[in-house]
């Protein structure tokens, strides 16, 4: 899998307008580090990620961490997995014009099941969110 981490290592800096993910595409990041276990995504808030409050929406968080959780347990893996949980606590906000980093980290990787965690923090390093997740390998 070193292969793919150095692969990731080129695009740092650069949005990953390549992601076979739709929904990673849309979230339009910007790759901050790559290393077997650990990924970190830059994200600029933009107004379609925030709710009526103007704050980014907590919806949108989460996914960015489910995102980025499922990127680096497949760069590490080799393997797709799918979320069997993902357990969020919302700390802080952020809004429009905000970059925030999401940073992940395997904690655990059996055969089969992958325990993973993920922070969302602003560039002055305020914690947004933490997140951690269980995912159970799919073949196919």
């Amino acid at each position: 899998m070193n292969d793919v981490f150095d692969s990731l290592q080129a695009l740092i800096g650069q949005p990953l307008a390549d992601s076979p993910s739709p929904l990673g595409r849309w979230l339009g990041g910007v790759l901050r580090a790559a290393e077997p276990g650990s990924i970190s995504m830059a994200y600029t808030v933009r107004a379609e990620m925030t709710n009526p409050a103007g704050v980014l929406h907590g919806g949108m968080i989460a996914s960015m961490m489910d995102e980025l959780i499922g990127m680096t347990v497949v760069a590490t893996t080799g393997r797709y997995h799918a979320s069997v949980n993902l357990a969020v606590d919302f700390l802080s906000s952020a809004r429009v014009g905000d970059v925030v980093i999401c940073t992940t980290r395997i904690v655990r990787q059996g055969r089969q099941i992958v325990h993973a965690e993920a922070s969302l923090t602003t560039e002055g390093g305020k914690l947004i969110a933490r997140a951690t997740s269980n995912l159970l390998a799919r073949d196919g």
